[in-house]
């Protein structure tokens, strides 16, 4: 088939711009995986070429660049964008996007968001703790690491995590926070070797764990407000971008964490259980709903939460801690799902915006955040793809 003639316009897009200088073998193999009609049909390894995984990775963070976001730096939308251009940069030839981060850091004076104790203010800090990690300057970590000694100085006190108390904020009392705050406190832990900011991180993470996992259905209510409300079909509430915020943020906190520190077996066992249920939720299409347990009343795609689980089911996959023949799969189509909801310009499409209503958002609004998603996915994917395969 002439693929200028292809029935399906979408996948075109996709071939056109995604596959670009692969030989005539790698693009027949793409075309046979990739989304016809918004429906990815039989996803294998043989379509999955490292350099294509690259190649979209950098259009997508070259249209961030070029288009950037309105939020400040500092804020957790910035700094899970930028957890992501810091995964491309890991694999990426082109200085720029480290560069980029660095301008960044240098913009802040590498400091974290304004409020002392909230966790969103903290995110910006793995980006400047993955930069020390590089070059050991003191001044991209010092005003972090005073922020975190004062918190534990002067730890706040809650007899609970109930959400509707006023300044809970201060505490990880809702299940986004597990991806902004935990991973900082831990690499803070990895740039140093202090354990307090480790042990820190491990025992908040379970005493919000132990208030908002839902033992039964191994999800994560957003918040205590959360625990009596159901949807259309009776189901509890579970949204995805928050259990996407949750397990990427496990990814990253399982990074981190020694292998023979007494918690390691308890985050694992944890990863694998919301591994086990995300799979039974993700959709046809390839992509997860906003509503995890009710995808038929929110029938929109949606581009963060999904590349958050493809972040984190192909990081478990790379790891051995996720059986490769059951999840790769599921990496894959989700793969190129995702890589079907780029616009030809690199614009990622189909995120939910901040507080919008879930079940109604323009499919071509994008965000700083899901663009990170998106990266540290096709960080794991691209290592994926460099490994062999049995599966057929």
């Amino acid at each position: 088939m002439n693929i200028r003639q292809s029935p399906f316009p979408r996948a075109q897009r996709f071939l056109r711009h995604n596959f670009r200088g692969l030989p005539l073998f790698g693009l027949a193999l793409a075309f046979v995986s990739c989304p016809t009609n918004g429906q990815p049909t039989d996803v294998t390894k043989a379509a999955l070429d490292p350099k294509s995984v690259l190649t979209v990775m950098e259009r997508v963070a070259d249209w961030q660049l070029a288009n950037p976001s309105k939020h400040a730096p500092t804020e957790w939308t910035s700094g899970a964008g930028f957890t992501g251009i810091m995964a491309l940069a890991g694999i990426s030839e082109n200085p720029k996007y480290r560069d980029a981060m660095m301008a960044m850091g240098e913009g802040t004076n590498w400091q974290p968001g304004p409020r002392k104790y909230h966790a969103d203010d903290h995110c910006v800090g793995q980006t400047y703790l993955e930069l020390y990690r590089q070059k050991p300057d003191p001044k991209f970590i010092s005003p972090l690491r005073e922020r975190f000694d004062f918190i534990l100085a002067n730890p706040r006190q809650f007899s609970t995590l109930d959400f509707t108390q006023k300044g809970i904020g201060d505490l990880w009392s809702w299940c986004d926070s597990l991806f902004m705050a935990p991973p900082t406190w831990m690499r803070l832990y990895t740039a140093t070797g202090e354990k307090k900011y480790l042990e820190f991180a491990v025992t908040n993470w379970w005493r919000t764990s132990d208030y908002l996992y839902d033992q039964e259905e191994h999800l994560y209510f957003r918040d205590s407000t959360y625990f009596a409300k159901r949807e259309a079909n009776g189901q509890k509430v579970f949204w995805s971008r928050g259990n996407g915020w949750v397990m990427a943020g496990l990814a990253r906190v399982l990074q981190h964490l020694p292998k023979d520190h007494p918690s390691r077996l308890r985050f694992e066992q944890q990863f694998r259980e919301l591994a086990a249920k995300i799979l039974t939720c993700q959709q046809p299409d390839g992509l997860w709903r906003a509503s995890l347990l009710d995808p038929a009343s929110y029938p929109l795609k949606e581009t963060s939460g999904s590349g958050f689980y493809t972040f984190a089911l192909a990081w478990g996959v790379n790891e051995g801690l996720l059986e490769k023949r059951k999840f790769e799969p599921a990496v894959l189509k989700a793969w190129a799902a995702l890589t079907a909801c780029v616009d030809p310009d690199g614009k990622l499409t189909h995120v939910q915006p901040i507080g919008a209503d879930p079940k109604k958002f323009d499919e071509n609004a994008t965000e700083i955040y899901g663009v990170g998603a998106f990266l540290l996915a096709g960080s794991e994917v691209h290592r994926l793809a460099k490994r062999p395969s049995k599966l057929p």
